[in-house]
């Protein structure tokens, strides 16, 4: 296939449903992606991907064949949320067909889904990404160490909060506020994963960044590879930021830009570029953090974003100067050209 005219309409295969929990956020993704590329001109191929994991058209059964593409589209956007979609499977399954699709590849998808292996990769790095203190925790190992596992978790301090590993949109979690809460929210989060996460709580203010990967004619020697929206401030009413305050209409509050110091601000904007690039994430991602004064510490990496009429990343790229239409336009040819940069390449 060669290079798309800058000016060309695509033809897009958008992916949404899926067989994780969050398979009714991903169809609101699924449907504004839509409805995006088509006021940007483009061609719509709509899949939905039933909760037992069957894909269809229109209705009607999608087969596919290894290296011979899918639909006739020339680039999928898998608006897919959580397991069996972000975390590199469907990425592997786009791969094998010779598609190119929007978003993070195999390898960077899966390491962003894993809380724990996220974590313990900004930790090896020289110096280490400054982070929210956690505990990672495999079901296995609570069964036969529980008493060492609990005091690990003790040193956190309290309260903490108890996520499944694998899991997004606040999916699964537990506030603990009490040393007997502990063994009881562990035992929900080994229903939804068998990797848990418990994470100390952090000082100061939620703020996430989006980050938007750069053409390859734009990347000079030793620039960054994406660039890094204007930090925005999550304001909610609750203790924290849970599943409601994510996804009911005015659960929470966008401030652009941020109420941060412009150290904490630059900060945010060269660990998000840091931390995207470190983990070798493609198109897109949300970096998310704490903030306390002048001081920033990397929460998570969303390598796909939810794309709702309530979701933060379009808005934070709105705000700083891109348009939905436009980024999803952007995002596509970057999927195609990553896609022809490595058919160039010998394997």
């Amino acid at each position: 296939m060669s290079p798309v005219d800058d000016a060309a309409a695509l033809t897009v295969a958008v992916l949404a449903g899926g067989r994780s929990s969050e398979h009714d956020v991903s169809l609101s993704s699924g449907a504004a992606i839509r409805e995006g590329l088509l006021t940007g001109g483009h061609e719509v191929v709509s899949i939905e991907i039933g909760r037992d994991g069957r894909w269809r058209h229109e209705g009607e059964p999608v087969s596919v064949r290894p290296g011979e593409g899918l639909l006739g589209v020339q680039v999928a956007f898998p608006a897919l949320h959580g397991p069996f979609g972000e975390d590199g499977t469907v990425q592997g399954l786009l791969e094998t067909l010779d598609v190119a699709y929007v978003g993070a590849g195999v390898a960077a998808a899966a390491l962003c889904m894993d809380k724990v292996l996220f974590k313990r990769l900004l930790s090896a790095t020289i110096p280490a990404v400054p982070q929210v203190d956690y505990v990672g925790v495999r079901e296995s190992r609570w069964r036969a160490e529980r008493a060492r596992v609990l005091s690990e978790i003790e040193e956190l301090g309290l309260p903490v909060f108890v996520k499944p590993a694998h899991l997004g949109s606040s999916v699964g979690i537990v506030k603990v506020t009490e040393p007997a809460q502990v063994a009881d929210a562990l035992e929900q989060a080994f229903a939804h994963d068998e990797l848990a996460i418990v994470e100390a709580l952090a000082p100061g203010i939620e703020v996430e960044c989006g980050v938007l990967g750069l053409p390859f004619a734009q990347r000079d020697a030793g620039a960054a590879q994406a660039l890094a929206s204007e930090p925005g401030e999550i304001v909610f009413d609750g203790e924290w930021y849970d599943y409601a305050a994510k996804y009911t209409p005015g659960g929470m509050d966008l401030v652009i830009p941020a109420r941060i110091s412009d150290t904490a601000r630059a900060r945010v904007r060269e660990l998000a570029v840091e931390t995207f690039a470190l983990v070798g994430c493609d198109g897109l991602a949300r970096v998310d953090f704490f903030v306390d004064g002048d001081s920033v510490l990397v929460n998570e990496l969303n390598t796909m974003p939810g794309f709702t009429p309530t979701s933060v990343y379009a808005k934070l790229m709105s705000a700083s100067g891109v348009s939905y239409p436009e980024l999803l336009d952007r995002l596509c040819r970057l999927g195609i050209e990553r896609r022809e940069e490595r058919r160039a390449r010998r394997h």
